[in-house]
């Protein structure tokens, strides 16, 4: 005995209404008011359910539309006569790997020009490291900000085009933020791990600034958006960091030992903001 066997199926009648079109929606339009005699929308709702895990149902609802409503069954008809011959010449999607759907809720396809980006700055710091000779890293001073740029390309309402489908999703509030987040410092961190071990540069170094500096993009983000936050950071950064340290080529005491208490404070606080306001992260205003 199939599984199906054990279901209780929908009656012919439930099935031939539902064919016609009589529902109290339907009712509504026609007659200005729901007058009871329609199905109701927990009804119907059921049987839509029933009817995407039924193909004995599916079938009895094509029999009951060819004989309640020829006309839609002959359009229907006339649209497949009309399809069927361009189907051969049409491409096959491709079949998606297995690896493709997981990958897909943790990154956006937009991620991934900004993500080689930063791999490419992260060589060019190294590049000029080895040949500036200077007392100050460049690994150092551009590990902070390398995230925010991958961070703020994954929420940038510009570059995505299904930005307002996803933040629809039920599952678009701090989840996604964190799984974006997430798979942006995987390949930064990454990164720069190799370009510590090249340079010389400790770990803990650029790593607490790193962080600090994602979470703070974030936890502004929840009040100014993602890109502006990662902009203004960015643009405090060079102007109050960078610049003044290539000018005198002296390593900056924001990046010294005695700094990383400050920056683990700053990093816990980021936190905290972001946990506090994570209702923030499913309103729309957060990808600008």
């Amino acid at each position: 005995m199939s599984t199906e066997d054990h279901v209780e199926h929908p009656s012919e009648r439930l099935i031939g209404r539902y064919a016609r079109g009589d529902t109290e929606d339907t009712e509504a339009a026609l007659e200005g008011g729901v007058n009871g005699t329609g199905i109701a929308h927990d009804e119907v709702w059921a049987l839509e359910a029933h009817l995407e895990s039924c193909a004995r149902c599916r079938a009895r609802l094509a029999v009951a539309t060819r004989h309640t409503t020829p006309a839609v069954s002959a359009l229907v008809d006339g649209v497949w006569d009309g399809l069927a011959p361009q189907l051969p010449a049409i491409a096959p999607m491709p079949r998606r790997h297995r690896w493709a759907l997981p990958l897909s809720a943790w990154a956006s396809p937009v991620m991934v020009p900004w993500l080689c980006m930063t791999v490419l700055v992260t060589l060019i710091a190294v590049i000029l490291d080895s040949l500036s000779g200077q007392g100050v890293s460049f690994v150092l001073l551009l590990a902070p900000i390398l995230p925010v740029f991958g961070v703020a390309a994954s929420w940038a309402r510009g570059f995505d085009p299904a930005y307002e489908l996803v933040a629809g999703t039920p599952r678009a509030g701090l989840q996604l933020v964190l799984r974006r987040t997430t798979s942006v410092l995987v390949v930064v961190i990454s990164a720069l791990l190799v370009a510590g071990w090249v340079t010389g540069a400790a770990v803990a170094q650029w790593l607490l600034p790193c962080l600090a500096f994602t979470t703070g993009a974030l936890a502004l983000g929840g009040l100014i958006g993602v890109t502006r936050a990662a902009i203004g950071l960015v643009a405090a950064w060079a102007a109050v960091i960078v610049a003044p340290t290539v000018a005198v080529s002296r390593t900056p005491v924001a990046l010294q030992a005695e700094a990383l208490p400050v920056w683990g404070a700053v990093f816990a606080l980021g936190v905290m903001v972001v946990i506090a306001r994570r209702g923030a992260y499913t309103l729309l205003g957060i990808h600008r």
